[in-house]
Parts: C-alpha cells; structure tokens; sequence
C-alpha cells in the first residue's frame, strides 16, 4: 500500500480536512471500535441524517471509511491504514522538527562553552 506522504497534496488535504471537524473525528472512532451503519451513527448526533451522510461522503472521499451496502442499510467501516499513512506522515515531520530542535540546541550549547 502507498505511504500517505507518497499521496497526491490533494489526497493529503482531503485526509487532515476531513479530520478536522470534531463530528467525523468521532464518527472515525466509533467506526474504528466497530462497523455502524449510518442510522445508528446518525442517531448519536442532534443533526439530520442528511447532515450525517455527508460527514460521512467527506471521510469516503479521503478513503478514510467504506460505505458498505447490506441490505437495506449502509455500514460505515474505518480504514485504519489511512490513519496508520497519516500517523507515518506526522510522525515524519515531527523527525524533522526534532532534527531541528536538536541542531538548534547544539549551535546553542555550542555558543556558551568557552
């Protein structure tokens, strides 16, 4: 499977802007404890089930949930190996961060001793 950073900038962006609402970050959750279809997850939320359904498109889109039809209801399954991609993807800018931090402190640390 394709490393997140190894996506388009465009499927990046749809990944972290879908994360970005508190409602599919929850709706993420309980997808990813276990498969709900989108009556019962729109029952959890003081929104119409129209509202829900696009919540859920949004995190489709960034393939971050399936839709899976049986019978007459959709299940809302999580992709966890889109979260495990972002997960790499943050964890990799936060090596580059610290990368920085620690040269920052050895210039610093540098600079003091006589």
């Amino acid at each position: 499977m394709v490393a997140l950073k190894d996506l388009s900038d465009e499927a990046v962006d749809r990944v972290f802007r879908a994360l970005a609402d508190a409602t599919r970050r929850d709706i993420m959750r309980r997808t990813l404890a276990s498969e709900l279809s989108v009556t019962e997850l729109a029952g959890d939320y003081d929104m119409s089930f129209a509202a829900v359904q696009k919540h859920v498109a949004v995190l489709e889109a960034a393939d971050l949930v399936a839709k899976i039809p049986r019978g007459r209801e959709r299940i809302v399954s999580a992709n966890p190996e889109t979260i495990r991609r972002a997960g790499e993807l943050l964890g990799h800018f936060e090596m580059l961060w610290r990368g920085r931090i620690d040269r920052l402190d050895a210039l610093l640390t540098e600079n003091i001793e006589p």
